[in-house]
């Protein structure tokens, strides 16, 4: 081989090497400038939305997924500049879309459920509810999970998939609810002066409401005698208070006024 036909073959060599070195420099260029864009947008856009006062937790989500979303564009763009087919690459992403989405359907199902909590709004953050066989407050409402504090402080961490698709109470969500109880008489008892009683010694709990006032009356009839309802109703956030001092005062009502205690009574006949 001739020294020009050598020379023609390393100029093209170099050529070729120096626009693939070009071409990987500017992707690297690019990939930087595009992360600090996408940083700057979502940064931006996390900005807007807290002006406009939205619920942190779905400003979080909503930044997650523009990110991700944004980073997909980035590299399907690097990957065209380099003469990648992008539509090749869109198909090859939707399948493992679709293969990541089988194998991991819980998460995702998890994380659907999620949005669906954000937007519904259900229970926020600091309110006391009921679901999925857990009770206690709302400390976290997370993208695939929510954090409740249960009333012997112990954090429990439920996916929102089960959490959403469950009954919930919220406790938190009505101004006043009420306190259930269940008083259970002697025979030799008048019912009418315990009714009474009651009314005049728990109308003077601290925190009880007066409108709705108290209801106090006969439930049923058993074999050990008449049972009473005790139901005064309260703030939320003075329930167990209520709850632990009524149930004080109609012990120490029913003491002080010298009713029995409620027994069972058995006759038997000899024929």
């Amino acid at each position: 081989m001739d020294p020009t036909t050598i020379q023609n073959v390393l100029t093209a060599n170099l050529n070729l090497l120096a626009g693939a070195a070009f071409k990987v420099v500017a992707a690297i260029i690019l990939w930087f400038i595009g992360r600090k864009l996408i940083d700057l947008s979502i940064s931006l856009a996390s900005r807007a939305l807290k002006k406009q006062r939205i619920d942190p937790t779905l400003i979080s989500y909503l930044s997650s997924s523009l990110s991700v979303l944004l980073n997909i564009i980035l590299v399907v763009a690097i990957l065209g500049y380099f003469g990648v087919e992008t539509t090749s690459f869109a198909a090859l992403l939707a399948a493992a879309g679709v293969a990541i989405g089988a194998a991991w359907s819980g998460l995702l199902a998890n994380f659907a459920a999620g949005a669906f909590l954000i937007v519904l709004r259900p229970f926020q953050v600091g309110d006391y509810i009921a679901a999925s066989g857990i009770t206690g407050t709302v400390v976290e409402i997370g993208l695939f999970v929510t954090i409740i504090n249960t009333p012997d402080n112990v954090r429990t961490i439920i996916g929102n998939n089960k959490l959403f698709s469950e009954n919930i109470q919220n406790f938190s969500a009505n101004d006043y609810r009420r306190v259930d109880l269940t008083v259970l008489l002697d025979h030799t008892v008048n019912p009418n002066e315990a009714v009474r009683v009651l009314r005049e010694r728990i109308a003077n709990i601290p925190n009880i409401m007066s409108t709705p006032a108290p209801v106090i009356e006969i439930s049923q009839f058993t074999p050990m005698g008449p049972e009473l309802v005790v139901r005064p109703f309260c703030n939320n956030t003075h329930y167990w208070q209520v709850y632990f001092d009524t149930n004080r005062v109609i012990r120490e009502s029913f003491s002080d006024s010298g009713f029995a205690v409620p027994q069972q009574h058995f006759q038997v006949r000899q024929s």
